[in-house]
């Protein structure tokens, strides 16, 4: 599955995408059967890391992504061996970074993570964050952050759940990272936003399908001012529409393919189940109890093994082991006895005589002398 796409800023027929098989290629318009390149994310041991967004630099000699470790890594556009720049712990481990996105004097990288945290850099100190803000909450793995046209701010949106308030777009100031300014959107999440360099227009995307674009009617040019300088038309009853919603194609639960959650919002959920976070119960000790299984094993020889070794019958004589169901026969007869009931002579059994009587009847030939 792919996680981004990006167009490059200066050739109009490469353009970059990140997936999950660990890499981020480039590619050209002109040959889609092949990649242009590969960049392969790595942590520090050396394995492999999913990156889940991606971004070149203004002048496109740079290509940065953030990864599921929580990492940061930037390449030269024309070496793809190793990172210019790696730092290991951008954002908290486990969290899905939505963003990375370069500021227009190509000196400064902003970050927004899913750990709620929106984090300023300097490439040319690519050791620690600028800045840093915190309670900036996320639950899409696509929430954006961009720079103003001219440079001075930087803007992101946050998320709600429903009916717990609404989605805001943020603003703060670049160089000391203080909130100027903030706008409720909607009764709903904050999915994705543009500040486009030209228009000088903000694009707004919500969870509840709405679109909307922030305007300035003096510093904005063309764009939705083209919209609204025009007069409505009175709608025909066949053009009115119910509901004025975009809804994507796969935004159907039927349709959408399943996305790979982070493993911090997974373990999360796991923990509030009962089944799942249920403490296992410990092995039966002796015979089994409560519908489960003792202690004997689970194969089929030490289960025989085991009932072998508890029957304890005595089956040593066995003419006493016969006569011990003779009663029983003679009062309930079942298999052989009615069938032989009228020519079956009766049956004499010799009495057991002890072993003195035995030593009495025996001739004197056979009598052991003393």
């Amino acid at each position: 599955m792919l996680h981004t796409g990006s167009w490059h800023p200066k050739i109009k027929g490469e353009f970059m995408t990140c997936s999950n098989d660990a890499t981020v290629r480039t590619w050209e318009v002109e040959n889609p059967k092949k990649q242009r390149s590969v960049f392969k994310p790595r942590t520090m041991q050396g394995k492999k890391v999913v990156p889940t967004t991606c971004t070149y630099s203004r002048d496109g000699n740079l290509i940065a992504a953030a990864c599921q470790n929580g990492s940061i890594q930037i390449w030269d556009r024309n070496l793809t061996v190793h990172p210019k720049f790696h730092y290991k712990q951008a954002h908290d481990p486990g969290t899905d970074t939505s963003c990375v996105a370069f500021s227009y004097d190509g000196n400064v990288l902003a970050s927004r993570g899913g750990d709620d945290t929106l984090k300023l850099w300097d490439i040319r100190q690519f050791n620690k964050p600028l800045f840093s803000a915190s309670g900036l909450p996320t639950m899409f793995p696509m929430t954006d952050c961009c720079f103003s046209p001219d440079d001075k701010l930087v803007v992101t949106g946050t998320s709600v759940q429903r009916g717990c308030g609404s989605g805001k777009l943020v603003f703060f100031e670049r160089r000391t990272f203080q909130k100027v300014y903030e706008i409720d959107i909607t009764d709903a999440s904050v999915v994705r936003c543009l500040w486009h360099p030209k228009l000088n227009q903000i694009m707004v995307g919500t969870g509840n399908g709405l679109a909307k674009v922030y305007y300035d009617p003096n510093k904005s040019q063309r764009g939705a001012k083209l919209c609204v300088v025009k007069t409505q038309r009175k709608a025909k009853q066949a053009e009115t529409l119910t509901q004025d919603y975009i809804i994507t194609p796969h935004a159907l639960p039927m349709f959408r393919e399943p996305r790979q959650r982070s493993t911090r919002k997974q373990l999360e959920k796991d923990r509030l189940d009962p089944l799942k976070s249920h403490k296992p119960e410990p092995p039966v000790a002796g015979p089994g109890r409560g519908g489960r299984v003792g202690t004997h094993g689970g194969t089929l020889s030490s289960y025989i093994v085991k009932n072998i070794a508890l029957d304890k019958t005595d089956d040593s004589n066995p003419r006493e082991a016969i006569l011990r169901h003779a009663k029983a026969a003679e009062d309930n007869p079942y298999w052989v006895s009615p069938a032989y009931s009228k020519t079956q002579p009766k049956t004499m059994f010799a009495q057991v005589e002890s072993d003195d009587e035995e030593a009495k009847n025996e001739p004197e030939w056979k009598k052991r002398k003393i």
